[in-house]
């Protein structure tokens, strides 16, 4: 690598050409960073001591075809900067052509301008233009270098900057502006291609992260190190139409990066927005060599960003499940890493059928709805949807799902049909976000001429007032109060309307009866209403009660046969149970030596029972778990799943494991407690172990169905 200060003028002159590679971005200067250039270039023309100003770098590297008398030249960095000063000296020589401006032997003229620093005169065709810009930019500089007219879309930045430099020049003393490009400096870095490593010295340019997305980041990563024949050839092939589903949402373009990169990893936690592409490149290697090499990855990238596209941005790819995507997405957006691996089911598995891709999501669209009104937490619905993604297998992706979903630890389970109905019913709705989605779908759910709810607002049947009316009071009774507090913002009370200022705070007889009242009313939410001489709890519960059996045919309850669950739950056990050594878990050499004298007993009781090493203890589930052992210094812990009042215990090795508040390192719970010193403990300890293993098998053999 060579770096050498040196004025920009030096390195644009000379039969040489600069290509901006494929996988660098459009032209985006801004006309506040062409007028702070502006400024800087007068400045420095007019400065009496002749010091020059300081630009930035330009780095560039050869780009393999240079030929005798002509050199090509990749521009790593400095785009934005070389193509800038091109427009304004295109504007430059423009001006002095349309003006017929002449000055001294060393003023510049348009001939110089245009053979020093915009062509070179003695080449043809491709490389006339000492600066080849890329996409659409290209067309439009080209245009503007060989005076001829725009083409029909010309790129808008190009464009208007040239017409910006046209109009500060007008102004202006060709010769002071000539004087200012003179002194203009960069740090000119040319790269060895051979010894250099572009993509390093790029990252080191560019530290701060500021100008660049993280999908910028990594397509350069892919890109840069290639000569320019295979950057095109992937570039136009792959990337740019990858770059084209996510035009105009470069965080979008993020997010579907950072999702395809945990479904190939299976990662356990979401990474941060700003740790994208380092976690790309320390993964690189294992992605390349999962599909076989750079050319396999991109086509795969390129398949699920399509996928991802699907659900985040609503682009057209099954147009069969566009509305059922567009409904799982006004609710929550984190599921795109799921919906990407349902894609992957249905497009290259075939283990899934359109049919089947829509029931799958209609129960995605349950579970997340159930718990937005049964009111459960949210926070690590990544994780969630995430796990639900690895858990589906190639062969029967629906059961797999469903399974997936059984198998949710409580804080994320698929809420009942009595939660359900319950919340639906006595909770308070009109504060949640998903409250208009809930109208809409009770409203349009199962009809062939569906309202358009948007231009409709949540109405209060009975008013949110805190003064009723006498006529509400009359109707309410004593308690008025204390009902409109209760019954105000549950599901019974609350209806749509194109005509809430209409209904105000009006008597419930005049509700129905005003034009465009109760009574006139399309809105199917309505009819009940209609219908009621008056509007008191009993009407209110009785219509939230209707509307909640509807919801609960809309969005149904998870059903998945128990042993099915039951053996999922074993085949990870089992898994786990081979990727964890028992020898790895931690014991003094006392409690190693009792250990090593139960664990084959233990194991004796039933070839089928599994044993897991955990981080601080030993567990056993024959098939559920009936024992947890906890090595202490001197001694063994065991906890087991059993009523303390249950077990016989001659020898009074047990105790009430309730009584305590916490055991150190246990990670099961357990009612009974044994502390294990010597084998004589171990022979008395073995019949409350067996009498748990038994137990334990029972409870799994009738769970309910």
């Amino acid at each position: 690598m060579k770096a050498i200060d040196r004025p920009f003028t030096n390195i644009i002159n000379g039969t040489t050409q600069f290509v901006i590679p494929v996988f660098q971005r459009d032209y985006s200067w801004t006309d506040a960073q062409c007028e702070q250039l502006w400024k800087d270039l007068m400045l420095i023309a007019n400065d009496p001591t002749s010091r020059g100003h300081f630009l930035g770098s330009v780095v560039y590297v050869s780009t393999g075809d240079t030929s005798a008398g002509f050199t090509r030249w990749l521009l790593i960095d400095g785009q934005q900067r070389v193509t800038t000063l091109t427009l304004l000296l295109a504007a430059l020589r423009d001006h002095i052509v349309e003006t017929q401006w002449k000055g001294t032997d060393d003023s510049p003229t348009a001939t110089r301008v245009e053979a020093y620093f915009l062509k070179n005169v003695q080449e043809e065709g491709n490389r006339r233009h000492k600066l080849v810009l890329r996409r659409h930019d290209h067309d439009t500089l080209r245009a503007i270098l060989d005076s001829t007219d725009l083409p029909d879309r010309p790129s808008v930045r190009i464009q208007e900057n040239y017409e910006y430099f046209r109009e500060q020049i007008a102004q202006e003393d060709p010769d002071a502006i000539y004087r200012g490009l003179n002194r203009l400096v960069v740090v000119d870095v040319t790269l060895d291609r051979g010894t250099d490593d572009p993509q390093l010295i790029f990252e080191s340019l560019n530290s701060t992260g500021i100008d660049l997305s993280q999908s910028d980041l990594i397509r350069n990563y892919l890109l840069m190190r290639l000569p320019e024949k295979q950057q095109t050839h992937l570039y136009e092939t792959y990337w740019s139409k990858l770059e084209s589903l996510f035009r105009g949402s470069e965080k979008t373009f993020d997010a579907f990066v950072r999702d395809f990169l945990a479904l190939k990893t299976q990662a356990s936690k979401q990474e941060k927005s700003t740790e994208i592409y380092q976690a790309f490149r320390q993964c690189f290697s294992f992605l390349k060599a999962s599909c076989g090499d750079l050319e396999p990855l991109l086509a795969e990238m390129l398949r699920f960003g399509r996928y991802h596209a699907a659900f985040s941005l609503g682009s057209p790819f099954v147009q069969a499940l566009a509305e059922d995507l567009a409904r799982l997405r006004r609710l929550v957006d984190v599921p795109a890493l799921l919906i990407m691996r349902l894609f992957d089911c249905l497009d290259r598995c075939k283990s899934l059928s359109v049919e089947g891709f829509r029931e799958a999501i209609h129960l995605l669209e349950s579970y997340v709805f159930r718990r937005a009104i049964c009111g459960e937490q949210t926070r690590a619905y990544w994780q969630v949807f995430a796990s639900l993604a690895y858990a589906i297998g190639d062969e029967q992706t629906f059961d797999d799902l469903k399974v997936a979903l059984a198998r949710q630890r409580d804080a994320y389970r698929f809420p009942g049909d009595a939660d359900f109905r319950r919340e639906l019913v006595e909770r308070d709705l009109y504060s949640l976000r998903v409250c208009d989605y809930l109208l809409d779908r009770l409203e349009n759910h199962g009809t062939n001429e569906p309202s358009n709810t948007s231009e409709y607002t949540i109405e209060h049947i009975m008013p949110q007032n805190e003064r009723l009316s006498a006529a509400w009071q009359t109707m309410l009774g004593r308690d008025w109060k204390k009902i409109q507090s209760e019954w105000l913002h549950r599901l019974g009370n609350l209806t749509l309307t194109g005509y809430n200022s209409t209904y105000s705070d009006r008597p419930f007889d005049e509700k129905k009866t005003i034009p465009k009242g109760f009574e006139e009313s399309s809105v199917r939410l309505n009819k009940f209403v209609r219908d009621q001489p008056q509007w008191t709890p009993a009407e209110m519960k009785l219509r939230g009660e209707m509307l909640a059996e509807r919801a609960l045919k809309i969005w149904p309850a998870l059903k998945v046969d128990p042993e099915t669950v039951e053996i999922a739950r074993q085949a990870e056990l089992r898994s786990l149970a081979k990727r964890r050594d028992v020898a790895r878990v931690p014991m003094s050499e006392a409690a190693r030596s009792l250990f090593e004298e139960l664990r084959p007993r233990i194991l004796a009781m039933n070839p089928q029972i599994v044993e897991l090493a955990e981080s601080k203890s030993v567990s056993y589930h024959g098939p559920g778990f009936f024992l947890e052992v906890l090595p202490r210094k001197s001694r063994l812990n065991l906890l087991l799943p059993l009523d303390h009042s249950e077990i016989v215990d001659p020898h009074g090795l047990a105790s009430d494991a309730t009584e305590w508040k916490f055991l150190f390192y246990a990670k099961y719970e357990g009612g009974v407690f044994l502390q294990v010193r010597d084998k004589d403990d171990i022979e008395h300890a073995m019949p409350i172990v067996s009498q748990a293993h038994r137990m334990a098998n029972a409870t799994v053999s009738h769970a309910p169905g």
